[in-house]
């Protein structure tokens, strides 16, 4: 039997993906049609590369596209048995027949005004007995006895068999039955979900310097630490919730990323201490720019990471919009495109301020109509 090939599906990034997605079915949704008539999705891509996040991503623009509440069920189909899908047997009141008890992933609210997803990670990982079972949830939306509610929609994921991950290969005749897009790795979609989501600043002025370090897997390779956007979060939350000292968290850092390009990253943190204050910028103050291109992409970095932290003081943010004019005109394109970046409708709230109009005005050519 022949196997479905990645070389005709289309690919996307993060970004792009979640947004194709989160429009079908919001549309699906608010034209009151079937959640079924999308069908099942299966995302490939390799490991790290944020398909798990941009499912989260896709649950939230539902939420605010429809007003419906969604929650999303997601099972790591690696860890289960056949029997966790299907259920445990026993038999029925007059003990005549036998009978499958409901698993817990088919206990979902099938109200109106909720919206499921079932998200199946992993699947090409699974067992096949797994993935037999598993398969016939996102084919006919049920698995032996139990049904899925109508309100249901039912997402995949898998790694290629390319990536040298455990990964089976999928028969033609299953994959005909379902829409397959290829995620792939994009440094600007990731940097504007980094910005939004709390990054911490060092790694997204890191990457910024160094963007092949955003993803650095290798299906060759039998390195078990490498960077990948998943690798960085981690490391970001080691960073903002244990210690902010690079120095300190080295061999932690290491452990997700890998030796070589934890060395990379600790170096680039002596950048920081050479960077103006902060908060001189946002107060009105002109300290001197730096005049090394990695202290700029730290600088902007920086700035960007303060304005999200303080985005209602729209007087500081004015300020640091004034302090971007002293900047090469690519670096000041970088740090309001940035801004933009914060939080959804932030380019409206920055509107309002008389130096990001008089910026958008002289600058925002520069920006190939992505601000406009």
């Amino acid at each position: 039997m022949s196997d479905v090939k990645m070389t005709n599906i289309p690919s996307m990034n993060v970004r792009e993906m979640v947004s194709k997605l989160s429009y079908a079915y919001s549309t699906v949704i608010n034209n009151g049609l079937p959640v079924k008539t999308m069908p099942s999705v299966m995302l490939w891509g390799p490991p790290g590369v944020g398909k798990s996040q941009a499912v989260r991503q896709i649950a939230q623009v539902i939420e605010q596209s429809t007003g419906k509440t969604v929650c999303v069920t997601d099972v790591r189909l690696l860890l289960f048995n056949p029997i966790d899908l299907r259920g445990i047997p026993t038999s029925n009141a007059d003990k005549t027949l036998a009978i499958w008890l409901k698993p817990q992933i088919f206990q979902m609210d099938p109200s109106d005004d909720v919206i499921n997803i079932l998200f199946l990670d992993e699947i090409s990982a699974a067992p096949q007995s797994v993935q037999a079972a598993a398969y016939q949830i996102t084919l006919d939306r049920v698995v032996g006895e139990h049904k899925l509610p109508d309100n249901c929609i039912v997402i995949a994921a898998g790694n290629r068999t390319t990536d040298k991950s455990v990964a089976f290969k999928m028969p033609k005749a299953l994959a005909n039955r379902l829409m397959h897009i290829e995620v792939e790795g994009s440094f600007q979609a990731w940097k504007e979900w980094a910005i939004s989501s709390g990054i911490n600043d060092r790694i997204i002025g890191f990457l910024s310097f160094r963007q092949n370090y955003l993803m650095g897997f290798e299906s060759g390779s039998d390195d078990l630490a490498f960077p990948t956007p998943r690798a960085w979060e981690m490391v970001s939350n080691i960073l903002n919730g244990i210690s902010d000292s690079i120095e300190e968290m080295y061999s932690l850092i290491a452990g997700i990323v890998g030796t070589g390009v934890a060395v990379e990253f600790r170096t680039w943190e002596k950048v920081y201490k050479e960077l103006p204050s902060i908060e001189d910028i946002f107060d009105g103050k002109m300290p001197k720019l730096p005049q090394n291109t990695d202290a700029m992409y730290a600088l902007t970095a920086s700035m960007t990471c303060y304005a999200r932290a303080h985005k209602d003081d729209l007087t500081g943010i004015a300020n640091s919009i004034c302090y971007a004019n002293k900047m090469p005109p690519d670096f000041s394109v970088v740090l309001l495109k940035d801004y933009i970046s914060i939080e959804k409708g932030f380019k409206e709230k920055l509107m309002t301020i008389p130096e990001f109009y008089t910026w958008l005005h002289s600058k925002g050519s520069l920006v190939n109509g992505s601000v406009r």
